[in-house]
């Protein structure tokens, strides 16, 4: 018997899915975090490692039975960085004696798109730190829409309404801007009331720019027509990232699951761009994911041993 891996790669923990030929789901497991852009390939690979041979002892199988590997993390979409942890994964498994007959690494959004469709066509939209979006049309081509970072892009993300939140509370600061309830909540919550302090944070200290954007949704929530405002025109840029993407797939109804804290949790915002999809389309359906990511890299899985 043959089988499939599938691992989803976060910052904080590497979900793991063994299935079998035929993606029929037969063992879990969760590892440690797997972002090498940040803690290095050889951290991560020894966490893939051990996630491969938790999967085969638990089966009590080889690894030479494993047919394919996937792990969807971030900067996994770049060849040129996935191919540094591909490379450090090959050299460590020689090391250690341990066949893999095919492993790659692919984007954490890639993995979502094919987990939330089951392979078939659609559409992602991710907004949580930043934002982009993902679509697979009829043809199986990949199509993006946004992904552009926080200094050019990220719009309808947490980082990008965080930082407009808090030029708004600056502007107010001056006394270029009328009073906002952004400046009452970051005064509350992180104790900055001044031009002084908001600077020394925001340059200094590394300040986390996104944590501000529930702020903003709770003075949009109390009334604040300024942080009400801020959350339109980010939600008005995500429906045109919709948009757009149903224009690349050319489908006549579009399929989007949504992924990212700021559009699956009950907030201002993610009512907002609810009202928003229903009032602006009638070709958009919204839709709940129908796997996980880690099932979707098992399906990336499966198509590489065909490869």
């Amino acid at each position: 018997m043959k089988y499939l891996i599938g691992m989803d790669g976060g910052g904080t923990k590497t979900k793991c899915i063994i299935t079998d030929i035929n993606l029929n789901p037969i063992y879990e497991t969760i590892g440690g975090a797997s972002n090498f852009l940040v803690i290095g390939t050889e951290t991560v690979s020894e966490t893939i490692i051990n996630l491969i041979n938790d999967c085969t002892s638990s089966q009590k199988i080889s690894a030479d039975d494993i047919e394919a590997i996937v792990i969807g993390t971030t900067g996994g979409g770049r060849r040129n960085d996935a191919e540094l942890l591909e490379k450090q994964i090959s050299s460590d498994a020689k090391q250690k004696s341990l066949v893999i007959n095919k492993f790659r690494v692919e984007s954490d959004a890639r993995i979502a798109l094919e987990g939330a469709f089951s392979g078939k066509a659609g559409s992602i939209l991710i907004a949580g730190t930043g934002s982009i979006m993902f679509g697979k049309d009829d043809k199986s081509e990949i199509h993006r829409v946004g992904g552009f970072g926080r200094y050019i892009g990220d719009e309808g993300s947490g980082y990008r309404i965080g930082r407009i939140g808090l030029n708004a509370v600056a502007r107010y600061f001056d006394g270029r801007s009328k009073p906002t309830k952004i400046a009452d909540l970051l005064e509350q919550e992180f104790s900055i009331g001044s031009s002084e302090t908001l600077i020394t944070e925001v340059y200094r200290n590394n300040f986390n720019i996104a944590a501000v954007a529930p702020l903003v949704f709770d003075a949009a929530e109390s009334g604040d027509k300024i942080a009400q405002r801020i959350l339109e025109d980010e939600a008005n840029e995500l429906m045109l990232h919709i948009n757009a993407m149903k224009l690349k797939l050319n489908v006549q109804i579009l399929k989007v699951s949504l992924i990212g804290s700021l559009l699956t949790t009950a907030n201002y915002f993610s009512y907002l761009f609810n009202e928003m999809v229903i009032r602006k389309f009638n070709d958009v359906k919204i839709m709940e994911a129908e796997h996980s990511p880690e099932f979707g890299a098992a399906i990336l899985a499966k198509q590489l041993t065909f490869s």
